[in-house]
């Protein structure tokens, strides 16, 4: 799964990367958690436009009677999201993409779980493959959240976890983000491991598995060794 990402580059720059505009803004993030509110980039139904909004980080299916399930639905895997009722309509029309620049995940060494930091080249910006709906709260109003979609782990993060999110390549981005494109099989095409020859990962502090740390060090490289002796 994906449960902890990185997103360090302000509004601008992410904006002119994907060519989208928006009036949300945000401050650099270094361990963004589910349920809080995270950029994503979606085309416009009617216009030829990307938008850039904040949205809520765990899938509220527009049929729920409350919130309660969106903490269990951040992530949606690949291979049965165009099957299940919570995803199959935002597979077919509402797609999204996830700005990233690194991405968490945990090892168990022992008594204790490492995590690590996944980037793409040298932290360079990325677009996980996101789902986004829109659900009424009993007050009337509208609320959007989305899920990151999750697949089999490539070379690099198969040695840390058996899944990992979906990268986009960036020549997919177009034809995801289409409305107009609902052929959910061809769509389904796109969502496979990403290039491990593009990526790297690194040990990171145990700190950033408290919700409360979100800074620079959070994603810092450490030392393996270092880091179990400083835990035990």
């Amino acid at each position: 799964m994906c449960g902890r990402y990185r997103l360090s580059r302000r509004k601008q720059f992410v904006a002119d990367h994907f060519d989208a505009t928006g009036e949300d803004d945000w401050e650099p993030r270094y361990n963004i958690a589910p349920t809080q509110p995270v950029p994503i980039v979606r085309q416009h139904p009617k216009e030829p436009r990307r938008d850039l909004s904040l949205v809520r980080w765990g899938l509220i299916p527009s049929w729920s009677k409350d919130t309660s399930s969106a903490a269990r639905m951040i992530n949606a895997r690949s291979e049965s999201a165009a099957t299940l009722p919570a995803f199959r309509d935002a597979l077919k029309s509402r797609r999204c993409i996830v700005p990233a620049d690194g991405f968490y995940e945990w090892k168990r060494t022992g008594k204790t779980k490492q995590p690590f930091c996944f980037e793409v080249r040298d932290g360079e910006l990325f677009a996980f493959a996101g789902l986004w709906e829109r659900w009424k709260d009993p007050a009337g109003k509208w609320v959007k959240s989305c899920a990151i979609l999750t697949t089999t782990p490539n070379a690099v993060t198969a040695a840390v976890h058996d899944r990992m999110p979906v990268i986009l390549n960036p020549d997919s981005y177009d034809l995801w983000l289409d409305p107009g494109f609902t052929d959910v099989a061809a769509a389904s095409e796109m969502l496979k491991p990403f290039d491990p020859a593009t990526m790297r990962c690194y040990a990171v502090s145990s700190r950033v598995g408290n919700v409360a740390n979100d800074d620079a060090e959070c994603a810092a490289r450490v030392e393996v060794a270092q880091e179990q002796t400083r835990l035990w």
